[in-house]
């Protein structure tokens, strides 16, 4: 074994531990994608090979300049530019790009479906013997809090059903551990993640065959009716003007829009909402101070301006593009079906939560969507190399 193929296979392994640990430890997740980037300049040092990523990170480097920027003009630059050091986790779409390649992504799939679980059961469990069964103590797994816990649920759900419907071979397992992963999402008592996880459902089954979406009233009706009645009483939340947090959301995007307003091209600075909160608080508001505002695209125009808000759209625009096109080819429709999942998941969910700007959820969709563009990578790796032999 070369040294590059010794370095390419030590990142490889720390890429696998990145997809299983998120769901379990940020720090251990963290840890391993240091190592993992580590490896991976090795690999283009020793391989003297030439940087590559899919061309949807041209738009997400921009987005990383622009907020960069904006930091440098907030009200508290060390604060934002401090903040802003979750860009560097952007660099998990190269490296991704160069290991996962070729089958590789499906055993990434797999790793990632058994992570979830294993933590899917441990929130169960959380539920029914810890009483984490109420508003005040929800199911968080091993992670910080419900919300990042609920976001990586419904991205483990659609990698579950894309393999379901798509995989070839490989969907025992992810038919057996369905069940769990649905379980512990509605038992977070998480809107977004519902809607999110409901809308990749929807977009899985049209992209298979458009008659199956004929299944999901059948499911929701099954899901909700041996729900409990408190999580029957999150859900009809959903539609009741008058519950506090549709208020509070609400309240937001007007406080949202009024920053946009007064810092149009810049925004008030990463990690400045939480900051400015007071001063833009709209007087129908329930809480006091909120760290975010709920809405990916609202919270990105507020914190960076509407500049890094269009470039963001632009790398959504393209990611989506490439994606459908990679799915259409019909060769790598299992791993581009779990990138199209967790793309519009995320969009959904992000229209209530700022997933976004997890670090955890960040890492994990950002892997996921490079997945299509990693697997036939290794082809063009190879070539080059064969020329030179």
């Amino acid at each position: 074994m070369s040294p590059t193929e010794r370095l390419e296979l030590f990142g490889l392994w720390s890429l696998f531990g990145v997809g299983a640990s998120l769901q379990l430890s940020i720090a251990v997740g963290q840890i391993l994608l240091a190592a993992a980037v580590i490896f991976w300049l090795a690999v283009l040092v020793v391989g003297r090979e030439r940087f590559s990523a899919p061309r949807f990170f041209w738009p997400l480097l921009a987005y990383a300049a622009a907020t960069l920027v904006s930091a440098a003009f907030s009200g508290q630059p060390a604060l934002s530019l401090a903040d802003s050091k979750q860009l560097a986790l952007f660099l998990i779409v190269p490296v991704a790009h160069r290991f996962v390649s070729g089958t590789r992504g499906a055993t990434m799939l797999t790793v990632i479906v058994s992570a979830g679980a294993a933590s899917a059961l441990f929130g169960i469990f959380q539920y029914g013997l810890l009483h984490y069964d109420h508003l005040g103590q929800r199911p968080q797994g091993t992670l910080g809090h419900y919300m990042t816990y609920s976001g990586l649920l419904m991205l483990v759900i659609g990698v579950a059903l894309a393999r379901i419907l798509f995989g070839r071979g490989e969907r025992l397992w992810a038919a057996l551990v369905m069940p769990a992963l649905a379980m512990a999402v509605v038992l977070t008592f998480t809107r977004s993640a519902w809607v999110g996880a409901c809308v990749a459902t929807a977009v899985l089954l049209t992209l298979k065959d458009f008659r199956l979406l004929a299944i999901m009233p059948v499911l929701a009706a099954v899901l909700f009716a041996s729900a409990p009645a408190a999580i029957m009483q999150r859900a009809w939340s959903m539609y009741d003007l008058n519950d506090p947090t549709i208020r509070d959301r609400a309240a937001m995007m007007r406080e949202g829009v009024n920053m946009v307003r007064a810092h149009p091209l810049v925004g008030v600075g990463p990690n400045m909402v939480q900051q400015l909160y007071a001063e833009y608080r709209d007087p129908d508001a329930v809480e006091i101070v909120n760290p975010h505002l709920h809405n990916v695209p609202l919270q990105i125009a507020a914190e960076r301006g509407l500049p890094a808000l269009a470039i963001w759209v632009a790398f959504i625009g393209l990611l989506g593009f490439d994606l459908v096109r990679r799915f259409r080819t019909g060769r790598l429709r299992l791993v581009s079906g779990a990138a199209l999942a967790a793309l519009v998941s995320m969009l959904a969910a992000g229209l209530f939560e700022h997933n976004f700007g997890d670090s955890e959820f960040l890492m994990l969709f950002l892997l996921l969507v490079t997945l299509p563009f990693a697997a036939d990578h290794r082809a063009r790796i190879d070539a080059p190399a064969a020329e030179r032999s």
